[in-house]
């Protein structure tokens, strides 16, 4: 057994022992440290339970009971009814879900449950529509009044036997939890005590107490996190020199002599903010958020230009060869008649080339540079770097920023994604970054109408709509989540609409870019130009297939997400995305804003077999907004923030206790707070060292601040 109380294991818990604390470490709860911080996934309130005899109708109510009868019919309206019958003991309650026939596969007979809502009398019994159901365990069963805590189980686990182990470990070893923030600093937040909180959650007598200890616990686990955040910058701006790349009327001038439009008042606004940054001396580290089409690629090579223009060379880093591509037709397309010496280095260049263009920037003749992670790799030596723009970053590892050095001066860092972030994500995943928004979109930039697409009917008239479009002239898109037949990475088991009637077929797998492609050519838009393209062509293949499609040889391009970002076609006009349900919303919002690039309005269809509540939100969603930083949070919303960016990839935010989706609202205290004791030097006083030292254990190594003082 530890000398430190907390660090005791589970099994010498009382009540817990050797079988016990084996089931117990299946949850990663090891010590008396981590069942504390084991926090309740919910609760269950015994307190507000109505017998049926004592309901009143219109009020919100609560009632308990089994499930003893489940029907669902269709009315003469064409509306289907489901129906739940619950046994609360003295009488029956009825539940009513209208065209919601998902909803009985959600319970089964004996279930217990309860129906929260505001019932109706009617001739026989009290009515449920559409209630707010809570699923309770067996072990619920014999309870009466109170508040109970809910904790996930595994297997051999039963609920009551947990309640009884954290009940044991608060009582035992509650008060040797330490406090790291002083009281005075409590005081002023108006928080309990550590311990104390933590009695509040796990042995809570009302909803309300439960939440101001769960409110102090999530708190500090976001205080610690943002605290991190805070000092990482102090590191960087304390220890990171960069040059003073100053701009003047005249660079200014010069570069906006280049551009053929007017820039939007939000690209002017995220100019001022980098330009004050990287003439100040400090290394910027600065996010630059744009919608779809915002122009934030225009605003990354004016930096770039501004670096150039003192003397120094701008490196540009997208994720994929497509998007480089892309990068590098708009830098040519800008430049043209510009001095300034360029090159595109990826992957794909022949030794010859990549030697010349090694050679160049390692001399300091080539000046921008347009890549992949090409430009990260041992052999590129940069002679004199002033400013890295790296896009997506989400999509690269976090660690890939330090690869760029220059002989001992750190370059400004410009980081940019045309998929706004949630706002809780921005201020933990990237955080340490100061924050530039494009919010409006370019003049010229046309309407898209979305449509959701869900029955046959509907889907014939999409095609003749896409038809009539395309005689006139416009182009098209038809996006599918897989390449061909052996490639199963987005094989879910759906059965596939009949995407064209009597053409493709209703399979158990998702329709393929391959099979849609040949299906088309022989069916439905037979004697169109058609054109594939995916990640597994060869590029030259691929490029000449986008080429042919810019120069409107093809009218209807079939392909997978490889033009999800980087394609820029102002004729394309029309998107079909097949098996919409099965990607992320952020992601179809960015697929669809590869239309109405022109003069020309856009249409994008959502083809769609799944009527789960889950994929009928997402893209009623996307219907109804064109925003991509409402769609972000509705993403945020509907998925958690593991999926949106990708995190469960590349590891999960390393918090304790809090849940960014649901500890939205308390991410924002937490923030200013963290930030204003490092930048006051409170941070630093002898009262606030327990806190520090506790965030130098949790997070020095992943923030580099080990020792930073």
């Amino acid at each position: 057994m530890s000398d430190d109380p907390l660090l005791t294991s589970v099994q010498f818990v009382k009540g817990v022992g050797p079988v016990r604390a084996e089931l117990l470490a299946r949850l990663d709860l090891r010590t008396v440290t981590d069942l504390l911080f084991n926090l309740p996934r919910d609760y269950l309130d015994l307190t507000q339970v109505s017998e049926v005899d004592d309901l009143r109708e219109g009020e919100l109510q609560t009632v308990r009971g089994r499930v003893v009868d489940m029907d669902g019919k269709t009315l003469r309206d064409g509306r289907t009814i489901c129906a739940v019958l619950l046994d609360c003991g003295r009488d029956y309650a009825r539940g009513v879900w209208f065209n919601s026939t998902w909803v009985l596969k959600k319970f089964q007979h004996n279930q217990l449950l309860m129906f929260s809502g505001k019932p109706k009398r009617n001739a026989r019994r009290w009515e449920f529509s559409h209630p707010r159901v809570q699923v309770l365990d067996d072990d619920d069963s014999e309870a009466h009044g109170g508040v109970l805590p809910r904790y996930g189980l595994t297997e051999g686990l039963r609920m009551h036997e947990m309640r009884r182990v954290m009940r044991q470990a608060v009582e035992e070893f509650s008060e040797f939890v330490p406090d790291p923030l002083p009281e005075s600093f409590r005081h002023e937040l108006k928080l309990p005590r550590v311990n104390e909180a933590l009695r509040m959650v796990h042995l809570p007598t009302s909803i309300e107490q439960a939440e101001r200890g769960r409110h102090r616990l999530v708190f500090d686990d976001l205080l610690e996190f943002q605290l991190g955040l805070a000092l990482r910058r102090r590191v960087f701006h304390k220890q990171s020199t960069a040059p003073k790349l100053p701009t003047t009327a005249k660079i200014d001038a010069r570069i906006r002599r280049l551009l053929p439009f007017e820039l939007t008042a939000g690209q002017n606004k995220s100019i001022r903010e980098i330009c004050a940054d990287i003439d100040s001396g400090l290394a910027m580290h600065r996010l630059l958020q744009a919608d779809v089409g915002a122009g934030k690629t225009v605003v990354a090579i004016y930096a770039m230009l501004v670096a150039i223009a003192a003397g120094w060379q701008a490196v540009l880093m997208a994720p994929t060869e497509l998007l480089a591509s892309q990068h590098w037709q708009t830098v040519e397309r800008l430049l043209s008649q510009s001095r300034v010496q360029r090159v595109l280095l990826t992957g794909q260049l022949s030794t010859a080339e990549r030697q010349r263009a090694l050679n160049g920037i390692r001399t300091g003749d080539v000046q921008l540079i347009v890549g992949t992670q090409a430009v990260i790799q041992k052999d590129v030596s940069f002679a004199k770097l002033g400013l890295v723009v790296i896009d997506e970053q989400h999509k690269f590892g976090v660690v890939q920023r330090a690869h760029f050095s220059s002989g001992g001066s750190s370059p400004h860092t410009l980081v940019m994604t045309a998929t706004p972030i949630p706002r809780s994500l921005c201020l933990t995943q990237f955080g340490d970054l100061d924050l530039s928004v494009i919010d409006e979109l370019p003049p010229g930039r046309q309407k898209i109408t979305t449509s959701k697409v869900t029955s046959e009917p509907l889907r014939a008239k999409a095609w003749n709509f896409v038809r009539d479009k395309l005689r006139s002239g416009r182009q098209a898109y038809v996006v599918c989540p897989r390449v061909g037949d052996d490639d199963q990475s987005r094989d879910i088991e759906l059965v596939a609409p009949a995407l064209v009637a009597d053409t493709i077929p209703a399979s158990p797998s998702m329709a393929t870019a391959e099979q849609v492609y040949r299906q088309l050519q022989s069916g439905e838009l037979r004697g169109f130009t058609l054109g594939l393209v995916h990640g597994r062509m060869d590029r030259d293949e691929r490029n000449a297939t986008m080429e042919a499609f810019r120069r409107g040889e093809i009218q209807l391009l079939v392909a997978t997400t490889v033009v999800e970002v980087g394609v820029d076609v102002p004729n394309a006009t029309l998107m079909v995305i097949l098996h919409a349900e099965s990607y992320g919303l952020s992601q179809l919002h960015q697929l669809r804003g590869r239309i109405g690039r022109g003069q020309f309005s856009g249409y994008c269809f959502l083809f769609s077999d799944s009527e789960t509540p889950e994929a009928t939100a997402r893209l009623q969603a996307l219907e109804s907004t064109s925003s991509g930083f409402e769609i972000a949070e509705a993403d945020f919303r509907l998925r958690g923030p593991g999926d949106v960016l990708g995190l469960r990839q590349h590891g999960d935010l390393p918090l304790r206790v809090a849940d960014l989706l649901r500890d939205q609202a308390v991410l924002p205290d937490a923030r200013a707070a963290a930030f204003d004791l490092v930048q006051s030097g409170a941070v630093d006083s002898p009262e606030f060292a327990p806190l520090k030292v506790l965030v130098i254990e949790r997070f020095g190594k992943l923030f580099d601040i080990v020792g930073s003082g």
